[in-house]
């Protein structure tokens, strides 16, 4: 709701497309990363700004469910409706300026596929357009930029760059402003335009548009590569958050209780440690502490019933337990296989089906963990990499399958800790070269209070040089 006196501001979602290019088989705004659709963040992303008022979305026609559901969740308190997009952009404003109605007011066409929109370029364009009838934002380009003959594909100029930038969305206007030059527009036989701007632009060129700066980060997702690049955005994000403060971490975790498996030593421990003194109600398990083998789903049920029986409710549920047995295949013996596979791999697996029950009704998560070794299998490290690498997978597959349930699925992926199982593979190392369980166990702690899923975060040393696997 507008405060009296200032024009009310509406953000318009433009989500119309079908995405051909990105290859994804569905509307590219609605392919899952970081365990939610494109959509969501952006839907997300501009809810969260304190200068938008109301939220609508022109949505695909055959896809306007995905949307639906989003407003009856009541996640997105300014979300208000969903309307058929039209067949070309131009027509999807067309039907967006018909559902604003004719009153005034500042309105933001933003592309469902720019997740990455930040609150001060929304805040900006607001701003702006107490000034200005037209507002787009633009960033510089990195490279040079130069224009061809389409029929020979020879270059005929190289404009210079300090007078180009490359465009993004929001693009915003007052309403009056961008409805006059649609207006103008539909009396054009030949019109056409790639973006509002540029209609204004031709059709009402006595309006000065102004340009507020954009950001690299504000990327736009159109091909298949992009959705790789926006997922490793969202997992740097999600990596290089500064740290909650300890009274944060206290309010959120006082009445919550966390399982731990593998609680007994190392990175498990710290964390079973860290979520206790932080005020949850802790339950540790492991082999050599409670007899809890999370290869038997006897054992893995039963601590999570003790838990419940005991606490009343399961908020967060990790696995840190794990085996590194070092050599080539050739070496394995079939017992060792057996054994690296069962623990690394089944024993999540287990986990995962025997925690969801209780995860669903308390809307929680599961917490896993990887190693860097997992993105490039090394010699004598086979049987170890390719299990956590399978951990990496079941972490982005189960985030998506339990997105209806409101159930969140990470990972961590620290550097090289000191903890026991590491001494016995390696030896003594050399001190400051590794990771404290501590400084994981934090980063653990503050991933369960977050509200992302599908994550695989890093955890890095401050001073570290870039990781090796291991």
């Amino acid at each position: 709701m507008a405060e009296q006196g200032r024009l009310r501001t509406v953000a318009v979602i433009l989500a119309g497309g079908v995405g051909v290019r990105a290859g994804l088989g569905m509307p590219k705004q609605l392919a899952r990363i970081a365990g939610k659709p494109i959509i969501e963040h952006t839907i997300a992303a501009v809810d969260a700004a304190g200068c938008i008022d109301e939220i609508f979305v022109m949505m695909e026609p055959n896809h306007m469910h995905a949307v639906e559901d989003l407003i009856a969740s009541g996640r997105y308190p300014k979300l208000k409706a969903v309307h058929p997009g039209g067949a070309t952009r131009n027509d999807t404003t067309r039907l967006a300026l018909e559902q604003l109605g004719e009153g005034e007011c500042k309105v933001l066409f933003h592309d469902a596929v720019r997740p990455f929109v930040d609150e001060r370029i929304l805040q900006d364009c607001v701003d702006v357009l107490d000034h200005y009838g037209a507002v787009d934002v633009a960033i510089p380009s990195a490279d040079t930029i130069i224009q061809i003959n389409t029929e020979t594909n020879v270059l005929v100029d190289v404009p210079p760059r300090a007078l180009l930038r490359r465009g993004q969305t929001p693009q915003a206007f007052l309403a009056s402003t961008i409805r006059r030059a649609y207006e103008r527009a539909g009396r054009d036989k030949n019109f056409v335009a790639t973006d509002d701007c540029t209609v204004v632009l031709k059709y009402t060129p006595d309006v000065p548009i102004a340009v507020v700066a954009g950001s690299d980060e504000n990327m736009k997702i159109t091909e298949s590569i992009d959705v790789f690049i926006a997922d490793k955005l969202f997992q740097l994000k999600s990596a290089t958050t500064d740290g909650l403060s300890s009274s944060a971490r206290e309010q959120a975790l006082s009445g919550r209780t966390v399982v731990v498996f593998g609680g007994s030593e190392g990175i498990g421990l710290a964390i079973a440690e860290a979520a206790q003194r932080f005020g949850a109600t802790v339950f540790p398990f492991s082999r050599s502490s409670t007899g809890t083998d999370i290869r038997k789903r006897k054992r893995v049920r039963a601590a999570l019933d003790q838990a419940m029986t005991e606490s009343g409710r399961i908020d967060y549920v990790v696995n840190s337990a794990g085996v590194l047995e070092m050599g080539g295949l050739d070496t394995f013996s079939h017992e060792a296989v057996k054994n690296t596979i069962q623990v690394n791999l089944m024993g999540p697996i287990i986990i995962a089906q025997e925690a969801l029950p209780h995860l669903k009704e308390s809307k929680g998560q599961l917490l896993y963990f990887t190693s860097s070794s997992y993105t490039r299998g090394r010699a004598n490290y086979g049987m170890y990499s390719a299990t956590k690498a399978a951990t990496v997978n079941l972490t982005q597959s189960l985030s998506e399958e339990w997105a209806e349930h409101e159930v969140r699925v990470n990972c961590i992926n620290p550097e090289r800790t000191a903890t026991g199982m590491r001494t016995k593979a390696f030896g003594e190392e050399p001190e400051g070269t590794l990771l404290a369980a501590e400084t994981v166990a934090m980063a653990s702690i503050d991933t369960l209070l977050s509200p992302v899923t599908g994550q695989i975060i890093d955890v890095r040393r401050r001073d570290a040089a870039p990781a090796q696997t291991a």
